[in-house]
């Protein structure tokens, strides 16, 4: 079989049982250099499909009864797959589909106003009881922050919070945008934290109707303000500008616009800080199934892909941090928690969404354990002394409030 000797020249790491469409046991790898995992294709269409198209058929495979585990979970599977991504690189085909897909990425990542709305609501106007039976209390939807010794979610997602204030060296009554506000958690942790006014902006209807509904629950309405506007239309100049998560949905073609945003609004002795996922790879195109099924239009950028725009708007760097293995424990508890729940959310949707969830949470997590994933933190500002000379004062902040804050009860 054809797939089967591709496959031999791409795990080097680990062993791959590969059950063929035919019945036949094919052997790969070595167990002692690595994971293990196995996985049986049921069809001859199954396995042509993913020797042309690995990337995007892999996941539509498993999605559809295609591809099913055999002596394994489907973890186990991409952990495997992913921990040998790097060999399919020497492999003609599948480095000829990768270079099409950077020749036309910035056409996939066209997000103009309409087009970027419609992108959010694939993804984030999904059931309100979805993310509510997998998230933390508070509803953080990015990556959070495990101290040494921690390893409970809700501690972790308000230590991120925390850690952010500290970054943004909130002060009393400043006043703080927040792009991609989500469903409030960092505006309203921010507030709590000090913050004078914190006004954030959603493209997601639902998450708009939550918070707005959360921040008078919470009595905050009048120092919280979550509106229904893309970051674009934003006219305002702030102390502080903060963007957790949303980055990643720009679309590499819109960097310029974005910092140039990022720049106009944030006042002359301001702070601005960006978390983002990114890669520790070179820049390349967007993984082809998630850009189908889980984030249309998105794109993980390289720091190359970052920086010079930076420079470009006359930003200042004034300060990056790389958090590596923070996003794969994050993962870890929401596809724990997701599992914990399947039957419910097999009720809301189908079998078919929840294998997709599950593919698409498993794989994120091996991405960042296994793959070039990590998660970056960029301080912005406009003028060198607007920050502290040393970052004394981030350590500091954390340690004056070691337990954070948790905003719901």
């Amino acid at each position: 079989m054809l797939l089967a000797q591709v496959a031999r020249r791409i795990v080097k790491r680990g062993q791959l049982t590969l059950i063929d469409a035919g019945g036949k046991i094919h052997e790969i790898g070595d167990p002692d250099t690595g994971p293990r995992a196995g996985f049986r294709i049921t069809s001859r269409r199954w396995q042509r499909r993913i020797l042309l198209n690995p990337q995007l058929a892999i996941g539509e495979a498993y999605m559809n009864g295609g591809l099913e585990p055999v002596d394994c979970d489907i973890q186990d599977v991409l952990r495997l797959l992913i921990a040998n991504m790097k060999n399919a690189r020497s492999n003609r085909w599948y480095a000829l589909l990768d270079r099409w897909r950077i020749l036309i990425r910035r056409l996939a990542q066209h997000n103009p106003v309409g087009r970027a709305r419609h992108n959010v609501a694939h993804h984030y106007d999904l059931s309100d009881t979805l993310y509510k039976l997998f998230l933390d209390r508070d509803r953080f939807y990015s990556c959070a922050y495990f101290e040494p010794g921690v390893d409970d979610l809700e501690t972790a997602q308000a230590a991120k919070a925390r850690h952010l204030a500290a970054k943004l060296c909130i002060q009393p009554d400043c006043s703080v945008l927040d792009i991609g506000a989500g469903w409030g958690s960092l505006a309203l942790h921010l507030a709590q934290h000090g913050a004078g006014r914190v006004d954030g902006v959603t493209l997601s209807e639902e998450q708009h109707a939550f918070a707005r509904d959360w921040m008078t629950r919470e009595q905050v309405d009048d120092r919280v303000d979550i509106r229904l506007e893309d970051y674009r239309n934003v006219q305002e100049r702030y102390d502080r500008i903060v963007s957790v998560g949303m980055f990643e949905h720009v679309g590499i073609g819109h960097y310029r616009e974005y910092f140039e945003t990022v720049r106009d609004c944030l006042k002359d002795d301001g702070i601005a800080v960006i978390h983002s996922i990114g890669t520790s790879g070179p820049p390349a195109a967007n993984h082809p199934w998630i850009d189908r099924y889980i984030f249309p239009g998105g794109y993980i950028p390289a720091l190359s892909d970052v920086l010079p725009v930076v420079e470009r708007t006359g930003l200042i760097v004034t300060d990056i941090e790389i958090l590596r293995l923070h996003y794969a424990e994050t993962l870890k508890h929401w596809r724990r928690r997701f599992d914990a729940h399947r039957e419910e959310i097999a009720d809301i949707y189908d079998e078919r969404f929840c294998r997709m969830w599950e593919f698409y949470l498993a794989g994120a997590e091996e991405s960042f354990r296994e793959g070039e994933l990590m998660v970056f933190q960029l301080q912005l500002a406009k003028q060198h002394d607007a920050v502290p000379l040393t970052r004394d004062y981030i350590t500091e902040f954390d340690r004056a409030h070691p337990e954070g804050l948790m905003a719901a009860e």
